[in-house]
């Protein structure tokens, strides 16, 4: 497997160095950025597996970039930035970031956060068990794409996260899914205390399907256990 490549989107000169001196000590290929035109500069030159991004940046600022990114399939994003309440930290993960950590930051924590998140970006036999495509209730899952097809055609770009935690719905259905195993599946790291990360991402998944004001509710809240889902896969 190749060295990951991990871009810092940073306009803070000080905080940018020290994060490319933190992750090239850990053995990553790390590239710097003031700015999103900056990144899809680096985007459109090399094949980036992480982002770590600030949410204060000139121009577009973090969470307009991080729709952007969201669309680029096997990229992984972590927010690190000053903005710590509530509000900030759910926007960022509805918007499609698969972390979110505020500074001042443990280093250590830091990586482990982002070398976790990079298994499941690099590994190359990440998607390679899941099938192609997985009907249920009229709609397609295809992992090709890493899309969500409604029963009138329209498309849906998945984030990574989104994308697998509904595959791990459709090869469980009916069963009943702890936060603990989605959060382990989604971004390979275990629940944290307080975590709101898991119901966002369900969340978000729900709104796909409320686009269509017939269906029926796909995906439960199971109290105090967690979620399942009550759907019919295509055999």
């Amino acid at each position: 497997m190749q060295t990951p490549n991990i871009l810092i989107v940073e306009d803070e000169v000080v905080t940018r160095t020290t994060l490319k001196s933190l992750f090239e000590a850990e053995g990553y290929n790390v590239f710097e950025a003031e700015n999103g035109d900056q990144m899809h500069d680096f985007f459109t030159n090399h094949p980036i597996n992480l982002v770590i991004m600030d949410i204060n940046l000139p121009g577009k600022n973090g969470l307009i970039l991080a729709r952007e990114v969201r669309n680029r399939k096997n990229v992984g994003l972590i927010f690190l930035t000053g903005r710590d309440n509530d509000v900030d930290r759910i926007l960022g993960l509805e918007i499609g970031a698969d972390d979110y950590l505020t500074k001042p930051f443990n280093p250590r924590e830091l990586t482990i956060r982002a070398r976790n998140l990079l298994s499941r970006t690099t590994t190359a036999s990440d998607d390679d068990d899941l099938p192609s495509r997985v009907s249920f209730n009229g709609w397609t899952l295809d992992g090709d794409s890493r899309s969500l097809v409604s029963p009138s055609g329209k498309e849906f770009r998945l984030p990574r996260s989104e994308f697998r935690a509904l595959h791990l719905f459709l090869s469980n259905p009916g069963k009943i899914l702890t936060r603990e195993q989605l959060i382990m599946e989604m971004t390979g790291r275990e629940l944290r205390p307080n975590d709101r990360t898991v119901d966002v991402t369900i969340r978000r998944i729900r709104k796909h399907f409320e686009s269509d004001p017939g269906e029926v509710e796909l995906i439960v809240t199971i109290h105090g256990e967690g979620y399942r889902f009550c759907g019919s896969v295509d055999a």
